[in-house]
């Protein structure tokens, strides 16, 4: 066992005691009498007085606890370095965090724009499926085309009998409709009586309003001799497109009628819709405020519609269709 051993040395240059290890006899031994060789000549001319040394005071004997250096401390020039650096890191990060909420509202405005996208509804002609105040997410992926390895990867689908579609309106593509996708390419297309026929076929159609009692020639026996104004897709369309009393559907064309068929401007008034022009097909209703069609139409936040809000938000919120599922309707 190597014990320490404490000898005391005074030296004016000298700070701390010397510290050397000793074993375990030294400690035990027998101490060393006086050196005859180490004692003063005590011939006269030898005989030398020497003053007494002072005595070592408590502080320079006392041994102080020396720290163990960091090695990875910086040293005084080098925090002088270090500290610029720190600064500039600093005035950089806000800048950092800027661009990075920039980056997020992009990706965001292009996931709105090009997956989904809100839509309300103006007018009455798909009630009661979807109503006047509607606010609807629509999904912009499911008709987009196809690529040639996107279609392995996304979930495109082709319009089908019974799907409720958004699309610009073949008059004014500046307008959006939404209608229900009844006849697709090939389909041969003709209304009775109010009783839709496809293909020779009548089709039971639990989702349609019928809210007027009278038969209306050219509504409700289509197609027929017009009385009421068309546009002139809707002329061409009963020109071209009438075989043996029956509307047919050509290709890369949609036929389009409203839910509420009695008060619905579709198909029957202005022609087929362009596979071009659908915009997808809406997914849920996630807002229903009960609000005039002018309200809505307007393109501009009006006063009167934002007053109407802060006072019956709350009464005038159709709050049993909120977050409201849509789904067609499968017509075979």
């Amino acid at each position: 066992m190597i014990r320490l051993r404490v000898c005391r040395v005074w030296r004016p240059d000298l700070r701390y005691a010397n510290i050397e290890p000793v074993s375990e006899e030294n400690l035990t031994g027998p101490t060393p009498g006086p050196n005859p060789a180490d004692a003063p000549d005590a011939s006269p001319e030898h005989h030398t007085v020497h003053e007494p040394l002072p005595e070592p005071s408590a502080q320079l004997l006392t041994a102080e606890p020396i720290e163990p250096a960091d090695p990875f401390a910086p040293q005084p020039e080098q925090a002088d370095a270090i500290l610029p650096l720190i600064e500039d890191a600093m005035r950089e990060r806000p800048r950092s965090t800027l661009a990075e909420w920039t980056i997020t509202i992009l990706l965001l405005l292009f996931l709105t724009t090009t997956l989904v996208q809100a839509y309300v509804i103006p007018t009455g002609s798909m009630e009661d499926t979807l109503l006047i105040g509607d606010h609807l997410l629509v999904d912009k992926l499911a008709y987009a085309p196809a690529g040639s390895l996107s279609r392995f990867v996304l979930p495109y689908t082709e319009v089908k009998r019974g799907d409720i579609i958004v699309f610009r309106y073949p008059e004014d593509i500046s307008q959006t409709f939404v209608k229900r996708a009844m006849g697709v390419p090939g389909d041969r297309i003709r209304i009775v009586n109010k009783e839709l026929y496809l293909n020779g076929v009548r089709i039971d159609e639990p989702y349609t309003y019928h809210k007027t009692d009278y038969i209306d020639s050219y509504r409700d026996n289509f197609p027929g001799d017009p009385n009421t104004r068309v546009e002139p897709r809707a002329y061409e369309m009963l020109t071209k497109n009438v075989v043996n009393g029956e509307i047919v559907v050509p290709a890369d064309h949609y036929f389009a009628l409203g839910d509420n068929r009695d008060s619905s401007l579709d198909s029957r008034y202005w022609g087929f819709v362009p596979r071009e022009n659908i915009i997808g097909k809406p997914l849920i209703v996630y807002w229903s405020y009960d609000a005039p069609t002018e309200d809505l139409n307007d393109t501009s936040i009006s006063w009167r519609h934002m007053t109407d809000l802060g006072k019956n938000f709350f009464s005038k919120t159709r709050w049993r269709r909120t977050f409201l599922l849509i789904h067609g309707y499968p017509v075979k």
